[in-house]
């Protein structure tokens, strides 16, 4: 599969990283001397952050193109993406000439905040809005405007790379979640002006309180629960009222003076000016996978969608059980993967052993499944955020109740980092006391067995059920 980037900014660059994080083999057409650096510090910001809101590698990277030719960029590509300036009379010539230079399967889409699909296309273009949001590499939303064919085939691609469409169902100004930003945007300059908060406590106000409740539950969920037992009706009956009073500025605009400017600079940059650009996205991007990660354990907001994207993706067959990417969150103050994230890997690679032989899900919902017991870690080299990790499992004893397993953990330069060795017994859910497996599971454990029983005996094993 190929895309094709028509301009390289920050948003261009993050559609690039998108597809090519994704296995997608990308062009990118910009006439910027700087693009090829600029893509270059995105994609080492999302090669450090989207593999970390995955349990499961990503495919291998796609090769990356530049072009200064636009018709070799579109030449067999299966999404065309443009990213140019919020200008209509650009726009109306680079989609000119990218409906005529692009397959005719292709999706060509336009990263427009502000223009509706009728003027992009009053000239004849095939286009839809494809609207993302930075960073397009992390945030998985995408409103789709426009034919309904063509959004339908998009919104099919994007999903295969863990993007989750919106298709706009008729179109407006700024779209949909622009025309709330819009609005919050406004009063929040009218707060600055008239000096009832600074810049810093604004945000505060937005990442302490309702910024979380949104993260995963949007506004209207959010509403229904603040309304009680009684719900969405109690809460608008009692709240509804509110409307009319002259509580915010949301239809007026402070007038956009160099003073207003200056102030909201002014404020900006005591707050964070302490840090680069690239730091600031740094941190977005890992607080951005923490807060991902964690909505993934419910499947609640954004982490439901990395939770689906991650479950088409290709799994591990044995001996390999664990192949995923270290995240931030599992080092510590010196940048190491802690201690005990070493144990959870191993703790990963038992989970997918389970599943492949049959000890899965469905296997622990009809009342069955494998406790551990005990576990023993041996550290043998450290290991970084960033770096990969790759769990191989040997069966070491797979006999009635009782299942031992030997974890080799390497990272990705194929040094062995370290070895997780567990003793798991098999355990009737019902009754709580330990049981047979099923004759299924038993008979994929004696296979799996039986194939390592030619090996010797690792270095380092034994040291558990003695």
């Amino acid at each position: 599969m190929k895309a094709a980037i028509i301009g390289g900014g920050v948003i261009g660059g993050g559609w690039a990283a998108r597809f090519l994080l994704n296995g997608w083999n990308v062009a990118v057409f910009d006439p910027d001397p700087e693009a090829e650096r600029k893509i270059g510090e995105v994609l080492d910001n999302a090669r450090r952050a989207l593999p970390s809101l995955y349990d499961t590698a990503l495919p291998a990277e796609g090769a990356l193109t530049f072009t200064d030719d636009l018709a070799m960029a579109c030449a067999d590509a299966d999404w065309v993406q443009e990213s140019v300036p919020e200008r209509l009379s650009i726009k109306h010539k680079v989609h000119a000439d990218l409906s005529a230079l692009s397959p005719e399967h292709a999706v060509i889409g336009s990263s427009t905040s502000g223009f509706k699909p009728s003027e992009l296309t009053e000239k004849g273009a095939r286009v839809i809005v494809a609207h993302p949001f930075n960073p397009v590499y992390l945030l998985p939303l995408i409103e789709l405007v426009g034919d309904a064919d063509h959004c339908a085939r998009a919104a099919e691609v994007l999903k295969t790379v863990g993007m989750y469409p919106l298709h706009v169902r008729k179109e407006i100004d700024a779209h949909i979640a622009d025309r709330f930003l819009e609005a919050v945007w406004r009063e929040a300059l009218w707060l600055v002006k008239d000096g009832i908060a600074t810049t810093e406590e604004i945000d505060e106000a937005i990442r302490m309180g309702f910024g979380l409740r949104w993260a995963q539950m949007g506004l209207f969920e959010t509403y229904r629960v603040a309304g009680g037992e009684a719900g969405m009706k109690h809460f608008m009956a009692q709240f509804g009222p509110c409307l009319t009073w002259p509580w915010t500025k949301l239809m007026d605009v402070p007038e956009f003076t160099d003073e207003l400017v200056d102030l909201i600079a002014g404020q900006s940059d005591a707050q964070s000016g302490h840090l680069s650009i690239r730091e600031l996205e740094r941190l977005r991007d890992d607080n951005l996978v923490g807060i991902m990660r964690a909505l993934k354990h419910s499947g609640s907001g954004a982490g439901g969608v990395v939770a689906r994207h991650e479950a088409a993706l290709p799994k591990t067959e044995l001996p390999v059980t664990l192949d995923r990417q270290v995240p931030q969150g599992w080092t510590d103050y010196n940048g190491h993967m802690n201690e005990t994230h070493y144990l959870e890997a191993g703790s990963k690679a038992s989970d997918r052993f389970m599943e492949l032989v049959g000890a899965d899900a469905d296997y622990i919902a009809s009342g069955r499944s494998y406790f551990t017991v005990e576990n023993h870690v041996r550290y043998l080299d450290e290991v970084l955020a960033g770096d990969t990790l790759r769990a191989e499992t040997l069966v070491l004893s797979a006999e009635g109740k009782k299942l031992h397993l030997f974890h080799q953990l390497f990272r990705g330069d194929g040094a062995l980092a370290a070895t997780v060795e567990s003793l798991l017994l098999h355990v009737d859910l019902t009754t709580r006391k330990t049981s047979l497996p099923s004759a299924e599971v038993a008979s994929a454990l004696a296979k799996a067995a039986a194939a390592h029983a030619g090996q010797p005996m690792p270095d380092g094993a034994g040291k558990v059920g003695r």
